[in-house]
Order: structure tokens, then C-alpha cells, then sequence
């Protein structure tokens, strides 16, 4: 059953946090996917020290990637709902290295699915936002 969850969320993540982010006008979009980048390979390291059950590897993974979501660059959009997500990601990473210190694996693996969780939520939002702000081309005249 751990494998099989270990699994889902491992492709998850994957394809979540692969997805491209759309930068805010402000923030140069290559910042932008660097930072994201980043996410996804602090992420899969994460992972694998869940897989080893490396706990070490899970806290220096979980550590760099609440640093990442302080960054300038992380903060595409200055919104409420951006701002409830980051927050959820941070403490989710925070709850991360809580259940590390406590030598608990399966408390760190649901923590991680919940940090993977916010990461699909914060990209659904982005996504709409972007969708939202797209020029709609007018339709042809049917005559």
C-alpha cells in the first residue's frame, strides 16, 4: 500500500510541478521557471528520501523548498487565494520536517502528498488566472 501511494504521488507530483507557470508582469518569466525547476527537483529529492527513508535528505529537501516559496520569484500573483496557497505549501514543508525529526515515515509521506496537494490547487489557480487574462479573439462574420 506505501509503494502504491509512493507511486501516485511521485507521478503527481511529476506532472504537476512540471507545469509551466506563467509569470506576473513584473517578474521575468525565466526567473520564473528557474524557481519552478527548482521546486521540481527539490520535490523528487524529497521523494526519494521518502523511498530510502532518509531523513536527512527529507529535511535539507523540505528546508529548501520553504526557502524557494519566500522568494520573490514564487510570488506570481499578489492575490489572497495565491497567497492561502503558498501558505499551505510552506506549512505543509514545515509539517514535513516536523514528522522528520520525529523518525515518522508515513506521517512525512501524507505531509508531502499534502505539500503536492497545494502545488495542484496553486496551478489550477494560476491557470484560471492566466485563462482569465488571455485576449479572446473576435469571431468571424458568418456573411
Amino acid at each position: 500500500m506505501k509503494h502504491a501511494l509512493i507511486a501516485l504521488v511521485t507521478c503527481l507530483a511529476v506532472v504537476v510541478m512540471s507545469w509551466p507557470q506563467p509569470g506576473a508582469a513584473q517578474l521575468d518569466k525565466s526567473k520564473v521557471k528557474k524557481i519552478m525547476q527548482e521546486k521540481l527537483k527539490n520535490s523528487q529529492t524529497l521523494l526519494e528520501g521518502i523511498a530510502l527513508a532518509d531523513f536527512k535528505k527529507i529535511a535539507v529537501s523540505a528546508e529548501e523548498l520553504i526557502q524557494l516559496s519566500k522568494t520573490a520569484e514564487w510570488h506570481v500573483y499578489q492575490t489572497p487565494r495565491y497567497e492561502m496557497n503558498s501558505n499551505e505549501f510552506r506549512r505543509a514543508a514545515e509539517k514535513i520536517i516536523d514528522k522528520t525529526k520525529a523518525k515518522n515515515i508515513d506521517g512525512v509521506t501524507l505531509a508531502y502528498f499534502e505539500m503536492t496537494m497545494s502545488c495542484v490547487r496553486c496551478h489550477e489557480y494560476v491557470r484560471e488566472v492566466r485563462d482569465v487574462s488571455l485576449p479572446v479573439k473576435p469571431l468571424r462574420d458568418a456573411h
